[in-house]
């Protein structure tokens, strides 16, 4: 029967003012790939299964407490007034929990690449060795700014040293503290009463009680982690590029061995929230954002964003924008398309070129091929929407609804002013502005008849290049279509016997 864990306590230190990131937003709030920096690491902290979660905040607290209870409403927010180090920090947090024993896990808030392998790793290795302290180190390149790990002859921890206060020799050391830690909380309360400020920051470091601990005879341990890259934090913006780019390539390759096609990782950005299901392809200069879900085998890219979006298994969305919309299977979208919230297309639908659709319902086999603007409507099965048409959808105070039946044919430059409906298999004419229902099966004209008054050119434009063209084409006898055409003549050259897919009589785009 497996050993039940001591209890424990996560600490995320978090109340830094970030000053070279040259921001008004609080360091421990800038986004990263789906989530804050803050985000990220309580994220990593979540399968320690921890009794309490205390975010110790100072710079900006109101903001980071606002997005704490957001994303972790279980967590509690405690304020450092004044920021006078690191062991104060964490004086600050147990004096809120002051019950808590077991293990005691320091972090900083700006480690987003830390994984929760490598933060559980630390935590085992130190309950099982029974340590009274344990620090998470890693070997890097380049160690300038960061404190060091100091060793005995015998390998054992002896000291960690802050950059500001090394020896000449004690810098070339590459192995560094990351600054995530795992503590006995009795021994840690004990000892945090002896920190002094005899440093030149003048401020109570929280690695002193490392070397407080060892001289007080108490076990103190090292857990190197696997990849130094996992301990990077950030304290400017090209910092925080940096671990973008990390994070980028981490959430990549990740997708890509799980059988994802990715045709330039380079270019293409997921956050670490998306889902893709197997054999989806992502090509170039894609973003991937939110809760975004890719189905089995859809294509999105290249030059996609799609923001808290589903796609279908087998769609294909290129081109475009989408901000929460779905997208049903087989479906397509694009290119230049924008989906705006609650768009929702059904099974083998089109949205085409320089179409937009807002709060709308595209059916079952319907189209929307191009130059239209879809708001506030529903889209039957199988209908088909003509090019350049608008569902008219605001009175100025209130939106409207607008209903297209199925099997619908709409003609192109179509205005469809809201509350209005067009009824199974109806027909609307080019150019009409439908302001009144049209039953199912019928044809709607609204527009008015063209008139022609012949030789206008020539009186009030004379002299133009288009007065010279007119008299040309009249001296050689073009042929002109007369003014004199009835009313039910006019009918019939616009709504009467229908060609093979009714394309001339309502200017639609069926076959598109």
């Amino acid at each position: 029967m497996s050993q039940q864990p001591p209890p424990r306590t996560v600490v995320v230190l978090a109340a830094g003012a970030g000053k070279r990131m040259k921001s008004g937003l609080p360091k421990v709030l800038h986004p990263l790939l789906g989530r804050t920096l803050v985000g990220h690491v309580l994220s990593a902290a979540a399968p320690l299964a921890a009794d309490r979660t205390v975010v110790v905040v100072g710079h900006g607290a109101d903001q980071v407490r606002a997005h704490l209870a957001e994303i972790a409403p279980q967590a509690l927010p405690v304020l450092q007034a004044d920021q006078l180090g690191t062991g104060h920090a964490v004086r600050v947090a147990l004096a809120a929990v002051p019950d808590a024993t077991g293990t005691v896990v320091v972090t900083y808030g700006d480690a987003p690449l830390l994984r929760p392998e490598t933060l559980g790793g630390l935590v085992e290795a130190h309950e099982r060795a029974g340590a009274a302290a344990t620090v998470l180190a890693a070997e890097v390149p380049d160690p300038t700014g960061l404190g060091r790990i100091v060793r005995d002859a015998d390998g054992q921890l002896q000291q960690i040293v802050e950059q500001r206060d090394t020896t000449p020799d004690q810098r070339e050391i590459r192995e560094i503290n990351a600054g995530i830690y795992a503590f006995d909380a009795d021994r840690l309360r004990d000892t945090l009463g002896k920190l002094s400020t005899g440093n030149a920051q003048g401020e109570e470091y929280l690695t002193d009680v490392f070397g407080l601990l060892r001289s007080a005879g108490e076990p103190v341990a090292v857990h190197v982690a696997p990849d130094h890259t996992e301990t990077l934090g950030c304290n400017d913006r090209v910092e925080l590029a940096g671990l973008r780019r990390l994070l980028r390539d981490r959430v990549n390759e990740a997708w890509m061995r799980s059988g994802v096609s990715l045709l330039d990782p380079e270019t293409t950005w997921i956050d670490v929230t998306v889902a893709l299901d197997r054999d989806a392809v992502v090509d170039q200069n894609t973003q991937l954002r939110g809760a975004t879900v890719i189905g089995a085998g859809a294509q999105v890219g290249p030059d996609v964003t799609v923001v808290d979006t589903l796609v279908g298994p087998g769609a294909t969305v290129v081109r475009s924008h989408a901000v929460g919309a779905e997208i049903g299977p087989s479906a397509s979208v694009g290119p230049y398309a924008y989906l705006r919230p609650a768009a929702r297309l059904a099974e083998k639908s089109k949205v085409g070129t320089f179409v937009e659709v807002k709060n709308s319902e595209v059916g079952v086999g319907s189209k929307v091929p191009h130059l239209t603007y879809v708001g506030d409507a529903t889209i039957g099965e199988q209908s088909n929407i003509g090019a350049a048409t608008v569902f008219v959808n605001y009175d100025g105070v209130r939106k409207h609804r607008t209903v297209i039946g199925d099997h619908a044919r709409t003609g192109a430059d179509n205005m469809f002013v809201a509350p209005v409906e067009v009824g199974d298999g109806a027909y609307t004419a080019a150019g009409s502005v439908i302001d009144q229902d049209v039953p199912a099966g019928a044809m709607a004209v609204a527009r008015s008849r063209q008139r022609n008054i012949e030789g206008w050119v020539l009186k009030r434009r004379a002299g133009t290049a288009a007065a010279e063209a007119a008299e040309r084409a009249g001296r050689a006898g073009s042929p002109g279509v007369s003014a004199g055409v009835t009313a039910s003549e006019g009918e019939a050259m616009h709504v009467g016997t229908e060609p093979a897919g009714g394309a001339c009589s309502t200017g639609d785009t069926a076959t598109d």
